[in-house]
C-alpha cells in the first residue's frame, strides 16, 4: 500500500489560551488507552489506530525503524478500514466546523489524519506539538497560579463550614469560584464517591487548569473555593498551588442543624440513589463506606448508626420514603463529623474574616467586590 504523501502546508496552530477559552472542539486521533490515560474536556477519541494496531506498529518501530513501521500502519489500516475513520472524523467536523485535531506530539498520526481528509476536500487545523505540548502549558499555567494571582491582586477565600451546611449549594451561586469537588466528581469525604469513576489525576489536572485559565481571564478579582483537603478521593492539587488557595481568607457558613439534615438528605440520599443501578447497589456502597470509618467511630456507635441505616432501608422499602434516613444522618453529624470540625479549626487557629448565613455571606462578597472596585 502507498505511503501517504503529504501536502507542503498543512495548517497549524499553539494558540492554546484560545482553545481552553472558546471550549474549542478537538479531534483526538491517538489510541483509546492513550486517551483514557489523559486528554482534554472537549476532546472526542476518533483514533487513527486502534490498541491493537498501535501496539503492533509500536514494536515494528523498535525492531526494524520508521520507515518500516509507517509502511505496516498503511498496511493495517487499508482502504477499508481508513473510509470509515476519515467519515467519523468528517461526522464530526460536519457537528463542529471549528473542530481541531492533535495526536501526542503533533506528528505522523495527526499528519496522517490531516492529509486524508485535505484529500476528501476538508481542511483541519492540528495543534503544533499535540497533547503534549498542550498538556505543558496547562502544567506550566498550574504551576504559575500562585505568582500570577498574587501580582494580579486576586483575593481568595476559603468557605467553610460544617458537614450539610450547604457550601456546595452556596458556591453555585457564586460568580467566581471554582467548584474542586465538581472537577474532582467527589463530594470530598468517606460517603463522597459517585456512581461514576472519578477522573484521572492527569484529566483532573488539566480541567482544573482550565478553569483556573478561564477565571484569570474573567478579570475577576475574587476568588472563592470551598474547604477540602488536598487530596479528594482519588485525586490531588498540586501542593503549592493547594497551599496557596488555601491561603486566603476563611469565610464560614453557618447552618441550623434540622437545615443541614435536609441538606443531607438530599444530597447523600434522595440524589446519589438516582446515580445506581438499583437500591441495593447504593445500600452496598453506603455499607462499604460506614466499614471504611468503623474505626474512628466506634464499636458502639458504629452499631447504632447501622440499625438506623437498616431501619431506614426496610421503611422506604415497604413505603417508598426516604425521610427515615435522617436518624442515621443526625447522628453522624452531631456526633461524628461536628467533633471533627471542631477539632480540625481549634488545630488549625485560621482567623475567620467572616461567618453567616448564605444570604449574608453572598452580600458580605458582592460587598467585598464593591469595595475592592
Amino acid at each position: 500500500m502507498a505511503v501517504t504523501r503529504f501536502t507542503a502546508e498543512l495548517p497549524q496552530t499553539a494558540d492554546f489560551k484560545s482553545i481552553v477559552l472558546n471550549h474549542t472542539p478537538l479531534i483526538d486521533v491517538r489510541a483509546p488507552v492513550e486517551f483514557n490515560q489523559g486528554a482534554f474536556a472537549s476532546a472526542v477519541n476518533l483514533p487513527l489506530m486502534n490498541d491493537e494496531e498501535r501496539q503492533k506498529v509500536g514494536i515494528c518501530y523498535k525492531q526494524h525503524g520508521n520507515e518500516t513501521a509507517v509502511k505496516l500502519g498503511h498496511k493495517l489500516v487499508n482502504e477499508a478500514v481508513r473510509a470509515a475513520r476519515i467519515q467519523a472524523w468528517m461526522d464530526f467536523m460536519e457537528a463542529h466546523p471549528d473542530a481541531l485535531l492533535y495526536c501526542f506530539r503533533g506528528g505522523m498520526r495527526s499528519k496522517i489524519a490531516q492529509q486524508w481528509l485535505h484529500d476528501h476536500g476538508r481542511q483541519i487545523v492540528r495543534l503544533k506539538g499535540g497533547y503534549k505540548a498542550f498538556r505543558r502549558y496547562l502544567i506550566d499555567f498550574l504551576d504559575a497560579v500562585p505568582a500570577r494571582f498574587q501580582q494580579a491582586g486576586i483575593q481568595t477565600y476559603v468557605l467553610a463550614g460544617r458537614t450539610g451546611s450547604g457550601k456546595t449549594l452556596l458556591l453555585a451561586q457564586l460568580a467566581h469560584k471554582i467548584d474542586l469537588e465538581a472537577l474532582a466528581h467527589h463530594r470530598g469525604s468517606a460517603f463522597g464517591r459517585h456512581a461514576t469513576p472519578q477522573p484521572t489525576q492527569i484529566n483532573f489536572e488539566n480541567n482544573l487548569a482550565m478553569e483556573l485559565i478561564r477565571f484569570a481571564e474573567s478579570g475577576a478579582t475574587q476568588l472563592v473555593i470551598e474547604d477540602e483537603g488536598r487530596n479528594i478521593g482519588s485525586v490531588n492539587l498540586p501542593k503549592e498551588l493547594f497551599d496557596f488557595l488555601k491561603s486566603g481568607e476563611r469565610i464560614v457558613l453557618e447552618t441550623p442543624l434540622e437545615e443541614r439534615i435536609a441538606i443531607t438528605l438530599d444530597e447523600y440520599v434522595d440524589q446519589a440513589q438516582r446515580e445506581y443501578p438499583s437500591l441495593e447497589a447504593w445500600q452496598s456502597f453506603m455499607h462499604d463506606a460506614l466499614t471504611r470509618i468503623h474505626t474512628r467511630l466506634g464499636g458502639e456507635r458504629y452499631q447504632r448508626v447501622l440499625k438506623q441505616f437498616e431501619a431506614a432501608m426496610q421503611h422506604q422499602i415497604m413505603h417508598g420514603s426516604t425521610e427515615k434516613h435522617r436518624a442515621w444522618i443526625e447522628t453522624l453529624l452531631v456526633e461524628y463529623y461536628d467533633p471533627m470540625y471542631d477539632y480540625q479549626m481549634k488545630k488549625r487557629q485560621h482567623k475567620v474574616a467572616f461567618s453567616g448565613s448564605m444570604q449574608e455571606i453572598s452580600e458580605y462578597l458582592q460587598h467585598r467586590t464593591t469595595h475592592e472596585i
